[in-house]
């Protein structure tokens, strides 16, 4: 170890060294004889990290030429230089590090794709099936997509374990070195190493610093070329379905940062918004940026993927202490000739007479006649009572006779498959999500909140409800209540976990901490049903339509593992 590399030792790398010598197979299992790493070429990251990371004769730096991360994984870790090293980075000099270290030592889109989930903070009940010893080592701490989505050399492996183990003693009780029975992986019986040194082994291999991916992305990577106009699809839970268009700028200092512009349009109520925002590209496709409504208020986060072809855009945009609140986004690049995004509403009753259906797209003409649009067999439009580039509201008739089933929509010339659909009754609607956590809050923790909506469906060419072939005919405006999910005797958890608005299905949560009105001085913890009433307009059925969730309220989210921050 040199000099330098001892000068910057704290207590924590005291502990770290005292593991090192403990364990020293848990660090050297893999050999790198053939790992040469990556350079780094840039004056900003050898002046504030070289006093740690020694550089050789090749301008390789210990440890951060033999990594590969997003830029949420390199912010964690000049987070914990900073916090846990004493390392004094100003705000500016931190966002080019990560700039760097993200475009020149990043990951290749191919590499991140399976593990989009974890950058897009989605709560997604993500089951690692390639390896289930490793899913069970890592995911006592973190989700599997943390550990998906950086590559590293072997002995890299094992050296971010011993840090763990340093820094995170229970670690080893909790993942490293339990012994617990064998999964059924052939020969597991025999194998007696510790998890640690098994999960270092399969890292190492599944997730090296050297990948083709990574060869052919960093031999071809560009700022991507995506100024210009772009469509927008988005689908917001409790709020169905919102259609715009994006503005995108590109910035005059920068060619990976962007200035966006964008109108967005609610479909079911017709709402429409402005949002402005701005953006960094890392790696020549992870967008991460953040956009405000036009006076400045309700922040948006956006991580968004940009297609190798720099003609699609997707994501999600999201916000809430959790990252719990959002929705999932689309872009197109617009040209020239009109394009049609969908429809409001999607799922047309038979025998409805003066329909008005809005349909919205981009380079749509400002005079439209009716005979230009068509929804399909069955679909007279009468009138077009309006259009404009984005949209075009039409006055229809739906045929008694009409048979079910799906639409494609023309207007103008553009075309799009299966937009629209008839039916005939709706035979159930369905909770979404069909399970959902929030987090007690507001006294000295913040709140996690669940947005719940009813959908209702039909039942398909088979007939039957809760099949494959059910089609999803959209949201419906149901009556929200909760009732108890009675897992004890005298259970009480719907008198103390909070409420949910009758009218919209979003949950707020009680307050944590101890309740003495609550019996032993309990929190406000517990699990009850959410469960949604919905009535069919036009007396399709003689009774209403009812469907449930499961919702678990539970306790905030006391200790975050390197937290996450916004990025840029």
């Amino acid at each position: 170890m040199n000099t330098n590399t001892m000068k910057c030792l704290s207590p924590t790398y005291a502990i770290l060294g005292l593991v090192v010598l403990l364990y020293p197979t848990a660090l050297y299992a893999q050999s790198d004889v053939d790992t040469q790493g990556t350079p780094i070429e840039n004056d900003l990251v050898v002046e504030n990290c070289a006093s740690c990371h020694a550089q050789d004769d090749s301008g390789r730096m210990t440890r951060l030429s033999y990594m590969r991360k997003t830029p949420e994984g390199w912010q964690t870790s000049i987070r914990r230089m900073v916090s846990l090293n004493d390392v004094g980075l100003d705000p500016a000099s931190a966002r080019g590090i990560v700039r760097y270290l993200s475009n020149q030592h990043g990951v290749a889109p191919g590499e991140l794709r399976p593990a989009l989930f974890e950058v897009e903070r989605r709560m997604d009940d993500f089951v690692y099936e390639a390896d289930e010893e490793t899913e069970t080592t890592c995911t006592q701490c973190h989700s599997m997509g943390r550990v998906m989505t950086q590559r590293r050399s072997g002995e890299e492996w094992g050296l971010l374990i011993a840090m763990h183990r340093g820094y995170y003693p229970l670690s080893d009780f909790q993942a490293f070195r339990y012994m617990g029975s064998p999964t059924g992986t052939p020969g597991a019986a025999d194998d007696t190493r510790h998890p640690m040194d098994k999960a270092i082994e399969y890292l190492s291999e599944e997730f090296p610093l050297e990948t083709p991916e990574w060869t052919d992305w960093s031999a071809t990577m560009q700022p991507p070329q995506i100024a210009g106009r772009w469509a927008v699809l988005a689908v917001q839970p409790g709020y169905g379905r919102i259609f715009g268009e994006m503005v995108i700028e590109a910035s005059e200092d920068a060619s990976d940062e962007f200035e966006t512009s964008t109108i967005l349009t609610y479909a079911r109520s017709g709402n429409t918004v402005l949002r402005r925002g701005s953006s960094i590209v890392y790696t020549g496709y992870q967008w991460r940026g953040s956009s405000f409504l036009g006076n400045g208020q309700d922040p948006l986060r956006e991580v968004l993927f940009v297609e190798r072809d720099w003609q699609q855009i997707s994501g999600r945009w999201f916000t809430g202490n959790y990252d719990e609140l959002g929705f999932d986004i689309e872009l197109r690049r617009v040209g020239n000739d009109p394009m049609i995004l969908g429809m409001e509403p999607r799922a047309l009753q038979a025998g409805s007479i003066g329909q008005e259906v809005r349909i919205f797209g981009a380079n749509l003409p400002e005079t439209l006649e009716p005979e230009a649009v068509d929804l399909g067999p069955g679909i007279t439009v009468q009138r077009v009572v309006g259009s404009d580039g984005y949209s075009a509201t039409v006055i229809v008739d739906i045929a008694e006779d009409a048979s079910i089933g799906p639409r494609d929509i023309s207007a103008a010339g553009a075309r799009r498959p299966e937009t629209g659909f008839v039916y005939d009754q709706i035979h159930s609607i369905r909770v979404n999500p069909e399970w959902g956590m929030a987090r007690l809050g507001g006294a000295r923790m913040p709140r996690g909140y669940v947005q719940f909506e009813a959908r209702a469906y039909h039942d398909g060419t088979d007939g039957r409800t809760g099949t494959d072939d059910d089609v999803d005919l959209g949201i419906v405006d149901a009556t929200w209540i909760l009732e108890e999910y009675s897992a004890t005797f005298d259970d009480d958890d719907i008198d103390f976990v909070g409420e949910i608005d009758a009218q919209t299905g979003f949950f707020t949560p009680a307050e944590d901490g101890p309740n003495p009105e609550r019996s032993g001085n309990r929190n406000n913890v517990g699990d009850v049903w959410v469960v949604a009433d919905f009535s069919p307009p036009g007396a399709q059925t003689d009774r209403s339509l009812s469907a449930r969730a499961h919702l678990i309220s539970t306790v905030p989210l006391y200790m975050r593992w390197d937290p996450w921050g916004d990025v840029p």
